[in-house]
């Protein structure tokens, strides 16, 4: 089964961001600013006990630099907040888990904003019989009461009993005021998570991150498990 699901990670796909130099307000002098910068992809759900991670760099004129899918064992594997699995338990009791993550890096590894989903559905084979999600969200403060916050979010499933597929989704928007632009109107970050459950036991992650303005070397992380 790791066999077909490491196979599997070949057909990742990413939409490449599209992005523009702009003129930024100097704030952390990280070099070449991009505006308007859109990663997209999806994953797919591993075995259990598995966890598969990616990573996607904003590169040299704003162009997103695609890292290696990498499928490792969940359990002790940073998961995203460190929030690990419990897949194999979930399994014992016949209901499915499934966790997705999606985190924004500057350019030092500190996580600016992320967006994590937990996802439960059971099913008879044929049918998902009932399914769930719960969304969170984690954004990076500074001391002095600043920096990102959170502006909205919300989840929605179009289907959580006897369906054939449940889609569910979750969405995340911040905002940024603090030592590196104290307007307030520079940086936004927006998070979007859908992850879809089947009735055959199998799911996969899809995820859309937009960013107002970001730098070179500013990563995200995402992964599901």
């Amino acid at each position: 089964m790791a066999a077909t699901a490491a196979a599997g990670l070949l057909s990742l796909s990413a939409v490449p961001a599209t992005a523009a130099a702009g003129d930024a307000p100097e704030p952390d002098g990280a070099g070449q600013a991009c505006t308007d910068v859109k990663l997209s992809g999806s994953l797919p759900a591993p075995p259990a006990g598995m966890a598969v991670r990616q990573q996607v760099t904003i590169g040299a004129d704003c162009k997103p630099k695609l890292g290696p899918a990498r499928l490792v064992a969940a359990v002790g594997a940073d998961t995203g907040g460190g929030a690990g699995t419990a897949a194999a338990d979930a399994k014992a009791a016949g209901t499915r888990q499934l966790k997705s993550w999606s985190e924004m890096y500057d350019c030092c590894n500190i996580r600016m904003t992320g967006l994590y989903t937990t996802s439960t559905w059971d099913t008879d084979g044929n049918r998902v019989t009932t399914a769930a999600t719960e969304a969170r969200q984690e954004w990076n403060r500074e001391p002095w009461d600043a920096g990102w916050s959170l502006e909205s979010s919300s989840k929605n499933a179009d289907c959580l009993t006897d369906c054939a597929v449940s889609h569910n989704e979750a969405h995340a928007e911040f905002s940024y005021k603090g030592v590196f632009d104290t307007s307030g109107d520079w940086y936004a970050n927006k998070h979007h998570s859908y992850v879809d459950l089947n009735a055959d036991g199998t799911a996969s992650c899809r995820f859309d991150v937009e960013l107002k303005h970001s730098f070179i070397g500013w990563n995200l992380q995402r992964g599901c498990s």
